[in-house]
């Protein structure tokens, strides 16, 4: 079992390629050496301010596909950690660069954010708990994982913030609790033996395409 629980090793495990594609990610390795340029760096904090709107929401409609109270409990927790926790860099960051955060929310869309963020909540839509899990796990789970190499990878870069916000005590808490949620809500669902149900080969499908969609808006970002 990993730092984040079961089911995330075994959908991280099918995602193949596309995992270390997204997690090693010239981008990521950018912020890690501090060779990533600011105008890169501040294209993929305006677009990821609006990621996480949509992402809070997507969390929000977790809440009523949710079965139990402490999956609802846990799915409305992530929504304030998003909204009032990690929202505050991009506010905070993009302010000291003169971007207000007025000017964050009426920020147009890229296609691939657009791309995203919409498979995420059609997941959620046309799915149940598992699908939008499945959907939404990369991005909570995958900034642990990187944040947590970055910490104890990187010297002097100016993404030391964004390196701390991620791989910070707060966040990884963060992701082990949602890690256990996804672990617990598989269960429920699915069994002590999940990986023999007709449905697994879907749910590790929608982890792999969010996955491809999270490179995606990597080098969306690169192109700042």
């Amino acid at each position: 079992m990993s730092a984040y629980g079961r089911t995330f090793p075994l959908w991280r495990a099918a995602a193949g390629g596309a995992w270390r594609d997204y997690t090693r990610h010239a981008f990521v390795e950018g912020l890690r050496d501090g060779t990533l340029p600011r105008a890169a760096f501040l294209r993929y904090l305006v677009q990821d301010y609006v990621f996480l709107i949509h992402f809070s929401r997507a969390w929000a409609l977790a809440v009523t596909k949710a079965e139990t109270l402490d999956e609802m409990r846990a799915c409305a927790a992530t929504v304030n950690a998003l909204i009032d926790g990690e929202m505050r860099l991009h506010v905070a960051t993009c302010a000291a660069e003169g971007i207000s955060e007025a000017e964050l929310f009426a920020a147009e869309e890229a296609p691939e954010n657009l791309a995203y963020t919409r498979y995420v909540l059609d997941a959620g839509h046309s799915g149940d708990f598992l699908d939008l899990m499945a959907a939404l796990a990369p991005c909570v789970l995958g900034y642990g994982e990187i944040g947590a190499r970055l910490k104890g990878e990187a010297g002097a870069t100016p993404y030391a913030d964004w390196i701390a916000t991620y791989g910070g005590a707060d966040y990884q808490q963060t992701c082990r609790e949602v890690g256990a949620l996804i672990d617990a809500a598989v269960v429920r669902r699915l069994g002590e033996r999940p990986e023999d149900s007709p449905r697994w080969h879907r749910l590790c499908h929608r982890f792999a395409t969010a996955t491809r969609l999270e490179v995606g808006f990597w080098q969306m970002g690169l192109r700042g």
